[in-house]
């Protein structure tokens, strides 16, 4: 028996895919300025609605081979069939052309940032793209982003010829039940028919659903607590040897500082702002050589080495992007190092460490207030400084400006130790 209509799995995607893609359309209107945590969370979504009309379409288009569509109206004249024939395809050409031209464009982005489907399903990268050199990376990335944009022209025309054909069918050809096929009961040339009533509600939700949702901005969710650091292996001590006593009128030798290892729960930490929103974040690997004695401050010295691709901010799409060439360039420039051999006390329990900071190839002075406390073999230290991230280059492009995400950002050290 011969269908009139198509068959229920068929119509079911049908308007799925459309309400998808009616949303979709709407989102890109609101990327006005991509830095904001706004605009980050609705390119997330954006993704994920583009994932999802992949995979949604990929599905209609092997039950449409698998399941044939029913007839076209014997009434229909040669140009009506072709026209319809050449949107159907062309829809189908794009539904699953811009999902995959947009997942090429965030394989290939400078920033790295992983597409994580409705914040709970990792979708990895285009095979191959993400590991090309950077040139690679830039020409696969603008050929994608052209190509996508191109494609989002082309939606609205084939849509609009789509909508067009199927109301001229509906309202002014009663022969000829075109809305029938992908809305059962729908009665060609009825103007008040409640299907096309439905369908119209129906794109109202879709397209102003768009412009009412706010997806909610990355946040700096609570960390687990720091991991054990590795401090520089101290030199065993070398063996005593028996030396004369010193005459009693010898000079007193020097105080040596001590050598003291790094303890778990030690931590550095950063803070700073996006859009007006606290973040908090901090480097889960890195090591410390420490040789400080309060009395021996002219032969104390700190070295930290800082691995940047250890950075955690509570987001792991924010986490996936810090290491990128926007901002760390782990790449080029993995680890930060600080030393410093100048130390000045400031009273009581309260120091100032003085050095150099070396981060993405830029060295700067640094200057580290901090207080110690003591306790016979056990210290803990806390101190808290200021750096311009702009003067180390972290931050390039669009996010060299500080309207966003200020240039001051402070730094913290907690560090507990035994000597």
């Amino acid at each position: 028996m011969r269908r009139d209509r198509y068959t229920t799995p068929a119509i079911v995607l049908h308007w799925l895919i459309a309400a998808a893609i009616l949303f979709q359309m709407q989102l890109p209107w609101r990327f006005h300025d991509l830095k904001t945590p706004e605009a980050f969370a609705l390119i997330q979504l954006h993704k994920s609605v583009g994932i999802t009309i992949l995979v949604l379409s990929l599905a209609r288009l092997g039950w449409r081979i698998a399941n044939p569509p029913p007839p076209e109206p014997a009434t229909l004249a040669v140009w009506e069939l072709w026209l319809s024939r050449v949107v159907h395809w062309g829809l189908y050409a794009l539904m699953i052309g811009m999902p995959i031209t947009g997942w090429i464009m965030v394989s290939t982005s400078k920033t790295g940032i992983p597409t994580v489907l409705w914040g709970l399903i990792p979708w990895p990268h285009v095979p191959g793209l993400a590991e090309l050199p950077a040139a690679g990376k830039a020409l696969w990335n603008g050929a994608a982003h052209e190509t996508h944009e191109t494609l989002g022209w082309g939606f609205y025309i084939l849509i609009g010829l789509h909508v067009a054909g199927a109301l001229k069918h509906q309202l002014f050809s009663r022969d000829e039940p075109v809305l029938h096929r992908m809305a059962p009961g729908a009665l060609a040339g009825r103007w008040l028919e409640p299907r096309l009533l439905l369908i119209a509600l129906g794109v109202a939700v879709a397209i102003g659903g768009a412009w009412l949702i706010h997806p909610r901005p990355p946040a700096s969710a609570p960390l687990p607590p720091p991991p054990a650091q590795i401090a520089e292996p101290a030199a065993a001590p070398a063996a005593p040897a028996t030396t004369p006593a010193p005459a009693a009128d010898a000079p007193e030798a020097p105080i040596e500082a001590s050598k003291w290892t790094v303890s778990k729960g030690s931590a550095i930490g950063f803070s700073s702002s996006w859009g007006g929103q606290a973040l908090e974040g901090r480097f889960d690997q890195w090591t410390a050589d420490i040789v400080f004695s309060p009395d021996a401050l002219d032969r104390s010295h700190v070295k930290v080495i800082i691995d940047l691709a250890s950075v955690a901010t509570g987001d792991p799409q924010r986490d996936a992007a810090l290491p990128g060439a926007d901002f760390f360039d782990v790449a080029t420039h993995p680890k930060a190092i600080f030393t410093a051999d100048r130390f000045e006390a400031a009273g009581g329990d309260r120091y100032v460490a003085r050095g150099k900071l070396s981060l993405r190839g830029v060295t700067k002075p640094v200057r580290l207030p901090f207080t110690l406390k003591i306790d016979g073999d056990k210290a803990r230290m806390s101190g808290v400084t200021t750096l311009d991230r702009t003067a180390f280059g972290v931050g390039q492009g669009e996010w060299q400006a500080t309207d966003q995400i200020p240039a001051q950002v402070k730094v913290s050290v907690q560090l507990t130790a035994t000597r």
